[in-house]
């Protein structure tokens, strides 16, 4: 019976794990793609990238439905979310490098200040930071509207500024969230909650993140 619990056990656990895993693998057929193929490939890519997008809402969900989200879990959908949206933007380059180098400047900004976020976190808890926020989450939207202007129609426009903006702008929350945390801790969702937690007030955080 035992056996037969923790087998159980196991292939729920699977489940969010195999999603993340695909996630992950996503990843590097991106990056080929756009490099061997090239643009006869980009639909393809908007279709893996909308895919990626699917297994990230459902491995959360998943997860917290079997009751068995947990720290090591979070982190590493953390982490594949990091590698499979910089694949999506380094194809974007290989792609269209022009539009990117136009752009060079607000890219490299938000690439400054997702590095600071990781700086930040591991030189004050000693762990990268896995916050899930709810504007980092609504910054994911953004991405996907951008990428999909940028790969899909060589377009950037307001998609790609809404992008940045938002971009910007979760950034500084994850920062503050960061410095606001007495301790480190995984699924925050804003600096306000950041401080409900400093004062050791509780909240329900799965009403406030669902992927």
């Amino acid at each position: 019976m035992k056996t037969r619990n923790r087998n159980s056990k196991l292939s729920n656990i699977n489940i969010p794990v195999a999603l993340i895993v695909f996630r992950f693998l996503l990843a590097p057929i991106i990056l080929a793609l756009a490099y061997f193929i090239g643009e006869n490939a980009k639909m393809i890519i908007l279709i893996l990238m909308y895919l990626g997008l699917i297994s990230d809402i459902l491995d959360g969900i998943i997860a917290r439905k079997q009751n068995i989200s947990s720290e090591k879990l979070r982190r590493m959908d953390s982490q594949t979310d990091m590698v499979f949206w910089l694949s999506i933007g380094i194809a974007t380059w290989v792609l269209y490098p022009k539009l990117i180098s136009n752009n060079s400047i607000v890219i490299w900004t938000v690439l400054v200040m997702e590095l600071a976020c990781y700086i930040i976190s591991l030189v004050k808890f000693k762990k990268e930071t896995c916050t899930h926020a709810f504007l980092s989450k609504l910054w994911g939207i953004s991405l996907l509207i951008a990428f999909t202007s940028l790969i899909g129609f060589n377009h950037a426009g307001f998609p790609f500024t809404l992008a940045i903006i938002m971009g910007l702008v979760s950034h500084i929350d994850v920062i503050l969230i960061i410095l606001i945390l007495p301790k480190w801790s995984h699924d925050v969702p804003s600096a306000y909650h950041a401080y409900l937690i400093r004062k050791g007030i509780d909240f329900k955080r799965n009403e406030y993140l669902n992927g």
